[in-house]
């Protein structure tokens, strides 16, 4: 099978919608390496991060021909090229189709992450809203089949566009490898050292933004042991000064961490010394640091709401995302119960086993299959 990919952002974007397109085409040539399997980019760019994709011997890579014309080349352009190549089945990555594949008899299934600006408009311009809107609901109408990563997503695609429901497959996302592995004690010293990480902490990775709300762990932890502190990593917004400014007010400023330019290969050995992994945030897609953090034998408590509880499992903690006393009275119960915690470090890592690269690299081709037959 020949399969091509819309890899613009495996190549130019490093969080993720990145990691997700990095990811699927990697674990497809692994697990199918007997597949062809095309990357259609606007841009090659190698680095730690893509430096594999020039490796996989299964994997071709293709730049944009018409070179001051990338955007349209990757909306239209590219299925010339896709045609040249015999391409079957064209997977959009990030919820983008190229028109004109039906035409072609190329088959096409789109992966849509979220639909958060449709829900939550507030935290999006109003143009970009109507961009995404647009781009989003014809990759839906245009799809042979959509891919949704988790089944609030898909709920929202059928609440939001009218798709038939049999037209979306869910199959979920999983997280790198690297937070897989036990890391050894001599690195978590030195990365302790490096961050000044010396006494225990909650954990929180993700852009620090206002819809992923931590500004309520940072509340939370006015009310909790003093022995404890809050690690908050993740991109910078300007909600971040909200918090800054919330920390000083406070007296909070020995205690809270905010790391915003993370080594990605720092990032398992941060999760493996945290004691709890803290998510409040109001709406996610699926939520990846939930995964790392389990993989990570760390116990997390998120909020309810959206897809968290698919990512997390029956054995982590859920509060509604604005409940700050809720927050600190799960936090005590788990700091204060140590069967408690094992028992969520234990069921959280087996839980996460639902979500490795063969499981999901099994259901992506299923996909492929399914929309050829």
């Amino acid at each position: 099978m020949k399969i091509g990919f819309d890899a613009k952002r495996a190549f130019k974007n490093f969080t993720g919608l990145g990691n997700y397109a990095r990811s699927i085409v990697q674990i497809l040539a692994k697990n199918y390496p007997e597949n062809q399997y095309y990357l259609y980019t606007t841009d090659k760019v190698s680095n730690d991060r893509t430096a594999f994709l020039f490796k996989l011997r299964n994997v071709f890579i293709r730049t944009a021909t018409i070179k001051l014309l990338k955007s349209f080349w990757r909306s239209k352009g590219v299925v010339k090229e896709l045609v040249k190549d015999e391409i079957e089945v064209y997977h959009g990555l990030s919820a983008e189709l190229p028109s004109g594949l039906k035409a072609r008899g190329i088959k096409a299934v789109v992966t849509i992450h979220d639909l958060i600006f449709l829900r939550y408009p507030k935290y999006f311009k109003y143009l970009d809203r109507k961009i995404y809107e647009l781009k989003y609901r014809k990759a839906c109408e245009d799809a042979d089949t959509i891919v949704a990563i988790s089944e609030q997503t898909k709920r929202d695609i059928i609440h939001y566009f009218g798709t038939a429901e049999e037209k979306i497959k869910v199959v979920y996302q999983g997280c790198d490898p690297i937070f897989y592995e036990k890391q050894t004690s001599e690195f978590l010293n030195e990365i302790r050292s490096k961050y000044n990480l010396h006494k225990d902490f909650f954990l929180c990775v993700g852009t620090i933004e206002n819809r992923k709300n931590q500004l309520l762990i940072v509340k939370a932890l006015a009310s909790l042991p003093k022995d404890i502190d809050l690690v908050l990593v993740g991109k910078s917004t300007p909600y971040q000064n909200n918090i800054e400014h919330y920390i000083a007010d406070n007296k909070l400023t020995s205690r809270v961490h905010i790391l915003n330019n993370v080594p990605f290969l720092d990032l398992p050995a941060i999760y493996q010394i945290a004691k709890i992994f803290v998510y409040p945030s109001e709406f996610e897609g699926f939520g990846i640091p939930i995964l790392e953090a389990l993989n990570s034998a760390v116990p997390v408590i998120a909020a309810k709401g959206s897809c968290l509880e698919e990512a997390g499992g029956p054995n982590s903690i859920y509060i509604n995302a604005g409940d700050e006393d809720d927050l600190v009275f799960q936090i005590l119960k788990v700091l204060a119960n140590k069967p408690l915690r094992n028992n969520m470090i234990e069921e959280g890592q087996s839980y996460a086993l639902n979500f490795r690269e063969e499981i999901i690299a099994a259901k992506i081709l299923s996909v492929y299959q399914s929309v050829l037959h």
